[in-house]
């Protein structure tokens, strides 16, 4: 148990380390950001007197050792933009974020698990040809076009709702409808999925057969080994809490860290993407290991597997 925790742990640290390495680097070579905040017609000692404030002047390795070593003192630098330190401003941003993911997350659970289950249970039925059709519908649509089309019909035809904006608890209401779909599509796909694979195994014939009634077959044996698998879609979902609304949130021009990613990016502020990127690797991390463990728990033959890994 110990060592599959190790494991798993050692694993996740990396993957940040990796994450945040490569982040920089991209970030790096994408441009200047003195040419993007001063602009091309600034004068060439006030470029160089922003370079080296900002330490855009040293090497690309030294400046990569000043960060983490920023990093394990728990600073995650500053905006170069207004000066602000780049967790402050992104801390701003979350209550907002989650005020989106966090009823689109329960709306996706509480609509893509029933429907997966109920399609599998009346597998080739109508209604199981009629959810999986919503489904992949909702899987294959992107985002940003499916937010278009619900801000086409209900706020520029019908004018129910408004368009954007973060004005009142009506203006939510486009967003998270977005993001809920999308998600619950995915939910409903691997949750069916995963019943129908459970519902073929002998044990389940094997209770069917000893007279176990359908209902407790399905409640006692099915369910539960099915949900192995649709937890780790749930943790995935978890992970993307923070940072999974970035193309919604610019649709809607709600006011959250995906929309200031958006224009951290287009200004070439360094420290606020790399403080936002960390911390959703830091998310996605931290779900993940989360749903190892309990993977650990559920299934001991996981957990013997991992010891070996």
């Amino acid at each position: 148990m110990g060592r599959y925790f190790a494991i798993r742990i050692g694993r996740a640290a990396l993957t940040i380390v990796l994450v945040v390495t490569f982040a920089f680097v991209v970030l790096r070579l994408s441009g200047d950001p003195a040419l993007m905040i001063l602009g091309p017609e600034a004068p060439p000692e006030v470029l160089a007197a922003f370079r080296k404030a900002w330490g855009l002047d040293d090497p690309i390795w030294f400046q990569y050792l000043d960060y983490f070593g920023a990093i394990a003192k728990g600073e995650l630098g500053r905006s170069m933009r207004d000066g602000r330190p780049a967790i402050e401003l992104v801390l701003e941003r979350i209550p907002a974020t989650l005020a989106l993911t966090l009823p689109a997350f329960v709306f996706k659970v509480a609509l893509g698990i029933p429907a997966g289950i109920y399609a599998a249970l009346h597998r080739g039925s109508a209604i199981d040809r009629t959810v999986m059709i919503t489904a992949v519908a909702g899987f294959t649509v992107p985002s940003f076009v499916l937010a278009l089309l619900l801000v086409l019909v209900f706020a520029v035809q019908l004018g129910w709702l408004p368009s954007g904006g973060q004005d009142s608890w009506r203006h939510a209401i486009l967003p998270i409808t977005t993001l809920s779909l999308g998600g619950a599509a995915v939910l409903a796909r691997f949750t069916r999925s995963a019943m129908l694979e459970v519902l073929g195994q002998p044990y389940i014939r094997t209770a069917s057969a000893k007279g176990v009634p359908w209902r407790k077959v399905v409640t006692s044996h099915a369910l539960p080994n099915a949900a192995i698998p649709t937890v780790t879609i749930l943790g995935f979902m978890v992970g993307t809490l923070i940072a999974g609304a970035v193309v919604v949130e610019s649709v809607f021009a709600w006011p959250g860290v995906g929309r200031l990613l958006v224009v951290a990016v287009a200004n070439r502020d360094l420290a606020v993407v790399q403080c936002i990127l960390l911390l959703v690797a830091m998310t996605m991390v931290t779900s993940n290991l989360i749903v190892d463990f309990l993977y650990g728990f559920l299934d001991p033959r996981l957990r013997a597997k991992g010891a070996h890994a």
